[in-house]
C-alpha cells in the first residue's frame, strides 16, 4: 500500500448505515422516528414532500390515530435536534403547501462524498495513478456503517438502498482492479472471492477472478473458476457463459503471456454524484432522477438482450465467427475523419483499414475517437447479431461516463417527420413506459436522456426503411450527431451505397466496416459444434465445402443465416444434410437458400418439450403442427408485405380485414344492443331507428375511423388527487348538461353527478409505469391496453346506462310523453354523442356518433311505465355503449378481430400464444411491443407463398459468380488485426 489517506470529515448526514447527523465528527443523537422522516426529506432534499407520504413512509402500516399532529410533533424534534446539534437555521426544516421540505446542499450527505471519492478513483486510474485511485476508494468504502437507511423498510427506500447497494459492489470490484494494476494479484483474489460467493451469477466479477487468479500463477484453479461459473449459470439460469467469459477462458487454455501483463478492463461507470462534477446543478433533484433513469435503463436493456440473445441461441454454443473489416465501398470517411488525426503519409491518402470478429467488436468500437460506426453486409450476414453481442458487450463492462446503448429498429423513422432525438426518445418511451414518469424520472426523461447524450443509438436496419428515405435519413443522421455523438447503423451494403450516391452526404466521422462472407472453415465449425464425437453425418457437407469453395453450396453457407438455418434444418438426428450436396436437386445458391428457409418450419415445430418462460405463467405447451404454424404464418407474412412493414403489431390485426368487413364485423355487436335497446323502450320502429343509426356510425366509425394506440398503464391512486379532482369536475358538467336536458329529478340529480363525476375521474388512476425496468413486450402491453380497454368500457356504460335509466324512467320532459322528433333533445344528444365518437374514433367517429345521436335523442319515446321496465332498457343501453367503446380499444378490436380470423381458418383462436410461442422457438424475434419474423428473407419467402402477393415482391438478390471475393472489400481479413 502507498499510505495515502483521504479525511472523510466533510459529511453532515450519514444514510451508509442507520440515519444520523454527524457535527465536527461527532453523531447527534436522533429517535428512531426522527431518523425515519430525515431519510424521507434527505431522499427529496429541497424538494416538499406531502405530508400523507411522510406519514406513509415513517409510520408504515400502522400509522398513528391522529397523523398531523404525530407529524408536527415528530418534524419539531427533528428541527430541535438540527439547530442543537448543527446550529441549523430556523429555514433549514419548513412546512411547505401539505408537507415539509429540507433546504441543504446534496453534497453534504456521505453517499454524495462515497460517490465523489468513486468518480475521482475512476479519473487518477485513467491518468495512471493507481495509488490515489486506491487511497479514493479505501476512503469511499470507509464511509460504510452497514446497511443503507439501516433499519428503514417500505417502498420509499427500496429503490434508493438497491442503489446504493449496487454502487458499493461497483467499488468493491474497481478496489480489486487497483490491485492488479498494483501488481497485487493475492490481494486481488482475496477480495473477489468473496464478491463472487455472494454474487454467484455476476460474470464481470468472475472474468476479474479468473484473471487475478491467471496473473498470480494459478492457472488450473482459473480454468476451476470457469467451469464453476459454467455450471452455476446453467444451473441457476440455463444460459451458457457469455463471449468475454469464453474468450477469457480460451487464452487461458493457450496459456497466452498477454494474460499476466494486458491491463484490466475498465471500471464500471460510477455517477460522479453531488458536488463532483463544475456542473452546479449536480446535485439537483431533477439531476438525480435522470441518473436514476439512466441506471434503470441500462439494466432493463441489458436484461431485455440477455433474454432475447438467449432465445435466439447466440451463445448455444457460440455464434458463428463472423469476421469485418473496412469497407471498399465508395461511402465512408477518409482515415483522418474518422481517427480525428492526420493519417496522411509523404501525400499518400492511408485508407482506413478496421478488421476484426465479433468477439473484437467492441474494444474496436471504444477505440474510435467518435465511437461511429456504420455496419454493413448482405442479407442474412450478421448484422442484427453483431448488434446485440455490441449492445451486450458495452452494457457487460460499461466505462466512466458511457452512455447507454439501445438497440431501436430505424424502420418506423421518417426523416421528413421528425428529428432523430425526436424520434427515438418517442421510441424510448414506447419500448420503456416508465420513462414518462414524470414523479420518478424527472419530466421529459426520455428527450433529456436523448439530447444530454446519455443514449448510444444503435439503429437495426437503415435498409428496412422505405427506398425514397435512405438518402434523407443518411444525411439526418450526420447533421443530428454533428456534435461527434456515438452512434451504431446497419445496413445492406448495397442499399446504403446507393444511397450515398444519391443524396452525397456520408457520416462525415463514421467507420464504415462490412461483414465478410462466412469463411469455410467458420461454416464447417459452426455446423458440426453441436454432434457428438464420432458423428459423420456433416462430412460430406464439410468436404464439399472444402473441396468447392465457390460452388453453389459453399456460396449458399456464405451467410450466418444461412448457415444457422442448415444447423437448425438437419438438427434432428434422422435428418441426412447430404442432400445438400446433390447438384441436380440443388444446381445454384437460389435453390439451397430456398430449400433451407423452406425447411425451417418443419425443423423448428418438430415436438418437442417447450423451455420454460420466466414472463408467463406456468400453462401447457402448446402442441401446434408445422402444416398448421405454415398456414398461419404465411398469412400474417402477406399482411405484412402488403402494409410494407416488418413489425407484426397486434393492436393492428384488424387491418387485415377490408375496411368494410372490418366496420360490419366491429360494428354489428353494439348496433344489435342498440335495437334491443330502442324496441324495450317503445317497439320494433324505434329499434330500428336506434340499431340502423348507431349500426351505420360503427360501420364508418370502425371500418374508416382512427383508433388510439394501445394504453400502457398500470393501476396507480397516490398522488391523482389534483387531476382526479379534475377529472371529476369535467364529469359533472357532462351530468349536469344531460341532466337538465332531459329534465331529470332534483332528487335523483346527485346520483347522475356522482356517477358521472367518478366514472370520468377514475381515468387517471390509469397511469404510466413507476419503473423504466417494465419492458414493453407485446403480452405486457396487451395486458395494460386491456385493463385500459375494461375500465373505459365500465365507466362509459355505468354512466350512459343510469343517465338513459333515468331519462326513460323519471324525466319530466313534455317530448317524452308523445312520439314525434324533438330537435333540442336531438342537438343535445348529438354533441354527447359526437364528444363520444372523438374520444373513440377521432374525427371520423366524431362525425359518425353524431349524426346517430341525433337520430337517437330526437326520436321522441313514451316514458317507462316502471322502473324495472326503465332499469331493463338502461342495461341494454349500456351493454351497447360498452361495445361500442371496447371495440373502439386496441384490445376489444384485436379480440374480435382474432375470432373472425380463426373462424375463417387464417390464424389460431389464441393468437398471442402462438405468438409467443413461435418467439420462443425463434421463428420471430420481440423488439419492443411488436414482433418480427426473425429474418426479413423468411418473411419475404413465406409472403411469396401467397399467389395474391408473389407478383409483388422484390426479385430475389442475384447471387455473385464468386461471392467470397467479388466483396468490394477484397479477400476476408484475419480476426487478429485491430484498428
Amino acid at each position: 500500500m502507498n499510505g495515502r489517506t483521504v479525511a472523510n470529515d466533510e459529511f453532515r448526514f450519514g444514510v451508509l448505515g442507520p440515519v444520523q447527523v454527524r457535527w465536527t465528527g461527532r453523531p447527534v443523537e436522533l429517535g428512531a422516528r426522527q431518523q425515519a422522516l430525515l431519510a424521507v426529506l434527505l431522499l427529496h432534499m429541497n424538494t416538499p414532500v406531502p405530508a400523507a407520504a411522510i406519514v406513509d413512509a415513517v409510520w408504515g402500516e400502522q400509522p398513528p390515530a391522529h397523523p398531523r399532529n404525530a407529524l408536527q410533533t415528530t418534524v419539531s424534534r427533528l428541527r430541535q435536534a438540527l439547530r442543537s446539534g448543527l446550529g441549523a437555521p430556523e429555514g433549514m426544516l419548513v412546512a411547505a403547501g401539505a408537507g415539509y421540505v429540507l433546504h441543504g446542499d446534496p453534497a453534504g450527505l456521505d453517499a454524495a462524498l462515497f460517490a465523489r471519492h468513486l468518480h475521482l478513483a475512476g479519473e487518477y486510474r485513467r491518468l495512471g495513478d493507481p495509488d490515489a485511485a486506491v487511497a479514493r476508494v479505501d476512503a469511499a468504502l470507509a464511509l460504510w456503517r452497514g446497511e443503507p437507511f439501516e433499519g428503514l423498510t417500505g417502498a420509499a427506500f427500496e429503490a434508493e438502498q438497491q442503489r446504493l447497494r449496487e454502487l458499493r459492489l461497483d467499488a468493491l470490484s474497481l478496489r480489486a482492479r487497483l490491485s492488479l494494476d498494483q501488481g497485487l494479484p493475492g490481494e486481488a483474489v482475496a477480495r473477489l472471492t468473496p464478491l463472487v460467493a455472494a454474487h454467484p451469477l455476476r460474470e464481470s466479477l468472475r472474468l476479474l477472478l479468473m484473471l487475478a487468479l491467471c496473473r498470480a500463477g494459478r492457472r488450473a484453479d482459473a480454468l476451476a473458476a470457469y467451469e464453476e461459473a459454467r455450471r452455476t449459470l446453467a444451473d441457476e439460469l440455463g444460459i451458457d457463459p457469455g463471449p468475454e467469459l469464453r474468450e477469457a477462458h480460451r487464452r487461458i487454455l493457450r496459456d497466452e503471456p498477454e494474460l499476466t501483463a494486458a491491463a484490466p478492463a475498465a471500471p464500471p461507470p460510477i455517477p460522479p454524484g453531488p458536488g463532483a462534477a463544475d456542473d452546479p446543478t449536480a446535485g439537483s433533484t431533477d439531476r438525480r432522477r435522470l441518473d436514476r433513469a439512466a441506471r434503470e435503463l441500462a439494466a432493463v436493456v441489458l436484461q431485455q438482450w440477455t433474454v432475447e440473445a438467449r432465445t435466439r441461441s447466440l451463445h448455444r454454443p457460440a455464434p458463428i465467427r463472423v469476421r469485418w473489416s473496412s469497407t471498399g465501398r465508395p461511402v465512408a470517411a477518409g482515415a483522418s475523419a474518422v481517427l480525428g488525426a492526420d493519417s496522411r503519409a509523404a501525400g499518400q491518402t492511408q485508407r482506413l483499414d478496421l478488421r476484426g470478429d465479433l468477439a473484437g467488436a467492441v474494444a474496436a468500437f471504444r477505440r474510435l475517437p467518435a465511437r461511429q460506426l456504420v455496419v454493413l453486409g448482405e442479407p442474412g450476414a450478421g448484422k442484427t447479431v453483431l448488434a446485440i453481442l455490441l449492445t451486450l458487450g458495452l452494457l457487460g463492462d460499461p466505462e466512466p461516463g458511457e452512455p447507454t446503448p439501445v438497440l431501436v429498429p430505424l424502420s418506423s423513422w421518417d426523416p421528413h417527420r421528425e428529428h432523430l432525438h425526436t424520434w427515438l426518445a418517442r421510441k424510448l418511451v414506447e419500448e420503456y413506459p416508465g420513462l414518462d414518469n414524470a414523479a420518478a424520472y424527472g419530466p421529459d426523461a426520455a428527450v433529456r436522456l436523448v439530447t444530454e447524450g446519455r443514449v448510444l443509438p444503435v439503429l437495426d436496419g437503415l435498409d428496412e426503411m422505405p427506398p425514397a428515405l435512405h438518402a434523407p435519413a443518411i444525411d439526418a443522421l450526420d447533421q443530428a450527431l454533428s456534435g461527434g455523438r456515438p452512434l451504431v447503423v446497419t445496413c445492406r451494403g448495397a442499399e446504403y451505397e446507393t444511397a450515398v450516391h444519391v443524396g452525397g452526404a456520408i457520416l462525415a466521422r463514421a467507420a464504415v466496416v462490412e461483414i465478410d462472407p462466412v469463411g469455410v472453415e467458420e461454416a464447417a465449425d459452426f455446423l458440426t459444434a453441436r454432434q457428438p464425437p464420432g458423428a459423420t453425418r456433416w462430412q460430406p457437407v464439410v468436404e464439399r465445402l472444402r473441396r468447392h469453395p465457390d460452388g453453389p453450396l459453399a456460396r449458399a453457407l456464405s451467410t450466418a443465416l444461412m448457415v444457422d438455418l442448415a444447423r437448425t434444418a438437419y438438427a434432428a438426428p434422422s435428418a441426412d444434410p447430404a442432400e445438400l450436396t446433390d447438384a441436380v436437386r440443388f444446381p445454384d445458391r437460389a435453390a439451397i437458400e430456398n430449400h433451407l428457409l423452406d425447411a425451417f418450419l418443419p425443423a423448428v415445430y418438430a415436438r418437442r418439450p417447450a423451455p420454460p418462460d420466466p414472463d408467463r405463467r406456468a400453462a401447457p405447451s402448446p402442441d401446434y403442427s408445422p402444416d398448421q404454424a405454415r398456414r398461419w404464418l404465411t398469412f400474417l407474412a402477406r399482411q405484412l408485405h402488403n402494409a410494407h412493414t416488418s413489425d407484426l403489431a397486434w393492436w393492428q390485426l384488424d387491418r387485415a380485414m377490408p375496411p368494410a368487413t372490418r366496420g360490419f364485423a366491429l360494428g354489428l355487436p353494439a348496433a344489435v344492443m342498440f335495437a334491443v335497446t330502442g324496441m324495450l323502450a317503445e317497439g320494433p320502429l324505434v329499434g330500428l331507428v336506434y340499431g340502423s343509426s348507431y349500426g351505420l356510425a360503427g360501420y364508418v366509425a370502425n371500418g374508416w375511423g382512427r383508433r388510439p394506440g394501445p394504453a400502457r398503464v398500470e393501476v396507480r391512486f397516490r398522488g391523482t388527487a389534483r387531476r382526479f379532482s379534475t377529472r371529476f369536475a369535467i364529469g359533472l358538467v357532462a351530468a349536469g348538461g344531460l341532466g337538465l336536458g332531459w329534465s331529470i329529478p332534483a332528487d335523483l340529480f346527485g346520483w347522475l353527478l356522482a356517477v358521472f363525476g367518478l366514472g370520468l375521474g377514475a381515468h387517471v388512476w390509469l397511469d404510466v409505469p413507476t419503473d423504466v425496468r417494465r419492458i414493453s413486450s407485446p403480452p405486457a402491453v396487451l395486458s395494460q391496453e386491456r385493463l385500459a380497454a375494461l375500465a373505459f368500457t365500465l365507466s362509459f356504460a355505468v354512466s350512459l346506462g343510469l343517465a338513459y335509466t333515468m331519462a326513460f324512467t323519471y324525466s319530466t320532459e313534455k317530448a317524452y310523453h308523445h312520439l314525434g322528433f324533438d330537435l333540442r333533445l336531438a342537438l343535445s344528444a348529438a354533441l354527447a354523442s359526437s364528444l363520444l365518437g372523438r374520444f373513440l374514433f377521432r374525427r371520423v367517429g366524431a362525425v359518425a356518433y353524431g349524426l346517430a345521436g341525433i337520430a337517437l335523442g330526437g326520436t321522441a319515446i313514451s316514458r317507462a311505465p316502471d322502473l324495472a321496465h326503465g332499469l331493463l332498457a338502461g342495461a341494454a343501453f349500456a351493454v351497447a355503449v360498452g361495445a361500442s367503446v371496447a371495440v373502439s380499444r386496441p384490445w376489444g378490436a384485436f379480440t374480435m378481430s382474432r375470432v373472425w380470423l380463426a373462424l375463417r381458418g387464417r390464424t389460431p383462436l389464441r393468437l398471442m400464444l402462438f405468438l409467443e410461442d413461435a418467439h420462443r422457438r425463434g421463428v420471430l424475434r420481440r423488439t419492443g411491443a411488436v414482433y418480427q419474423f426473425r429474418h426479413a428473407r423468411l418473411q419475404r419467402r413465406l409472403a411469396a407463398a401467397g399467389p395474391s402477393t408473389t407478383a409483388d415482391l422484390p426479385p430475389p438478390v442475384p447471387e455473385s459468380p464468386h461471392p467470397r471475393a467479388a466483396n468490394p472489400r477484397g479477400p476476408g481479413r484475419s480476426a487478429a488485426a485491430q484498428p
